[in-house]
Parts: C-alpha cells; sequence; structure tokens
C-alpha cells in the first residue's frame, strides 16, 4: 500500500461508525454496491480484513480497530482545519484520550487529571474505564493517548509500552461516625472482627491488605468485597462498614462521603502510573499529568522516589 486513498478512508470510518454498509449508504446518500465495491478494494490495498460479521453487524478487527482510530484522528483534524479557515474556534480542541483503570479510586483519577484541564488551550478529554489488560490493548492499537493504573504493564502488554511511575502514597482506614468513634481507639488492633468493605481480589489494594493482616495477625470481619471504588464508599457512608483509600485524596474523601479517618495503615502503599506508548509521549496533557503530579498531588515528604515520572520501557 504505497499511497493512502482517503475517499477509501472516508467510507470505512462511516461504515465503522455506522456498523453496517447500508446505514452508511444512506448517511452518504450513496448506493450500496458502490460502498461495498471501494471498501474491497480498501481491504485489497491494506491487505488484511477491516471487518467481520456478527448476525447482520459488521465488527471491526483488531486492524480495522487501529485503522478507524487514525481515522478519526484525521477527519477530526480535517474538521478543525475547515473550522478555523472559516475564522471559527475549532469543535474539538486538542483531543486526550485517557483510559482509566477501574480499580483506580475515583477522586484519585479526577486529581491526576486535573493538569490536562488547565492547561492554556482547549482539550477536550475522552474518557473510558476498563480493566487494565483491555486498556494496554488499545494504547498498542493507538486508541489511548495514556492508561491510568493502580499497577503497571508488564511485558506482555508490548515492547513500546511504557510505565511513568506518577507518585504513591500510603493508605487510610475511614468509616462514618458512629464506626469511627467505635474503631479509633486501639488502632490497628481494633480492626479484627471489624467490619470492612474491600476491593476485590484482582486488585493491588487489596493483596497489599491481605498480606498487612496477615503480617499483623488481623483478622477483619469482610462484610462486602466491591470492585467500584466510589460505590464501596456509598455503602460505607451508609454505615456498612470501614473502608481503606489513599491518603493523597483523604480530604477529599471525608468532604464527600461524610467519613472520619480511623487511622493510617503506612506500611501499605499505593502506586500510581500513567501508561504510554513511546509514539504519544509528547502529548501536551500526558506531559503536564507526568510534570505535576509529585507536587500537586503526592508531595515530595511522601515520595520514596527521587523522580516521580521515571520512565521503564518495556523493551
Amino acid at each position: 500500500m504505497e499511497r493512502l486513498n482517503y475517499q477509501h478512508l472516508y467510507y470505512f470510518w462511516h461504515v465503522a461508525k455506522e456498523g453496517s454498509v447500508t446505514r452508511a449508504c444512506e448517511k452518504l446518500h450513496l448506493a450500496q454496491p458502490t460502498i461495498s465495491g471501494q471498501l474491497a478494494v480498501f481491504e485489497q490495498a491494506i491487505g488484511e480484513k477491516l471487518f467481520y460479521k456478527e448476525g447482520k453487524k459488521l465488527v471491526l478487527t483488531d486492524t480495522g480497530r487501529m485503522v478507524f482510530n487514525y481515522a478519526e484522528d484525521i477527519f477530526a483534524l480535517g474538521r478543525e482545519l475547515n473550522n478555523m479557515l472559516k475564522g471559527r474556534l475549532g469543535e474539538r480542541g486538542l483531543r486526550f484520550n485517557v483510559g482509566i483503570a477501574d480499580a483506580l479510586p475515583k477522586l484519585m483519577s479526577h486529581r491526576l487529571l486535573e493538569p490536562a484541564l488547565n492547561l492554556g488551550e482547549a482539550v477536550k478529554i475522552i474518557c473510558v474505564e476498563d480493566k487494565a489488560e483491555r486498556l494496554l490493548a488499545e494504547i498498542m492499537l493507538h486508541g489511548m493517548d495514556m492508561v491510568l493504573s493502580d499497577v503497571p504493564a508488564t511485558l506482555a502488554a508490548g515492547t513500546r509500552v511504557f510505565n511513568h511511575l506518577l507518585g504513591e502514597c500510603g493508605v487510610a482506614v475511614f468509616a462514618a461516625p458512629s464506626l469511627a468513634a467505635y474503631y479509633i481507639d486501639d488502632f490497628p488492633r481494633s480492626l479484627n472482627g471489624a467490619p470492612l468493605l474491600l476491593p476485590t481480589t484482582n486488585t493491588a489494594l487489596r493483596r497489599s491488605l491481605d498480606q498487612w493482616f496477615d503480617m499483623e495477625d488481623i483478622c477483619p470481619d469482610i462484610k462486602a468485597e466491591i470492585e467500584d471504588s466510589a460505590l464501596l464508599k456509598t455503602f460505607a457512608a451508609a454505615e456498612t462498614g470501614l473502608f481503606v483509600a489513599p491518603t493523597a485524596v483523604a480530604g477529599e474523601i471525608q468532604r464527600q462521603y461524610g467519613v472520619q479517618m480511623v487511622g493510617r495503615i503506612d506500611n501499605v502503599r499505593e502506586r500510581f502510573y500513567a501508561i504510554t506508548a513511546q509514539r504519544k509521549i509528547k502529548h501536551p496533557a500526558v506531559m503536564a499529568i507526568l510534570e505535576q503530579a509529585q507536587t500537586r498531588l503526592f508531595g515530595l515528604l511522601d515520595m520514596p522516589v527521587t523522580k516521580a515520572a521515571k520512565d521503564a520501557d518495556l523493551s
């Protein structure tokens, strides 16, 4: 494929967005043989299939998803150029696709993304929450500029993926005021038999907590295991049990959910990573997050590393 045919790309892009050739034809006011024929020529030029059928719907292959993500950027730039030439403000601003691992606390996600919102230029953030491994697959297909996660990417994610340690902090136990008053004395021994709301066992925090419980010979009464961090805190605000969260956002947690801190567990640390592909490392929003995470959120005193945004090349 020596030169990209943008007309073919345009037809493909519409078919991918609509999910069928028929709906794309209606949108473009073209006959179905025209679209089908041009799509076949485009696939032949690329040398790979872009769709497979799932019932009556066309579903993108891995190659198709990668081509579609590029097409989104290409035609968004075209719309912006058209607007600029007409003297109008670009409708999309700087596009920033970020994936957030579902194990990451929502308040932490917001705080980490704040620098991107305070850039000198307009930024349109597209946030997707999912399992970390699925989000990392999107990075490899160029669908994400960055993934925020509580665990680093491993070699299985690919050789051109970079981990950037944003920072780390201790954790604390929180509870509704009535429960906090009962368990604050003799902490952490008071956690023995205490009603606890914990993240699910597939999270880094849960694994660290289980090790700490074993080390301290503490056996809490686990009332629930909840994957979504916001839902877990909602349960806690209703006096269902105590929960654990990062100290870096302790103030926000107490204000938003009306809970109190019972005590700190400084031997358990939570780490936070920005994961990028090398191709995207110069994105202004990514750079702002990497540069400001340590000073804005974690602080030098709570950081045992000398450089918060230290790259770890997995190649």
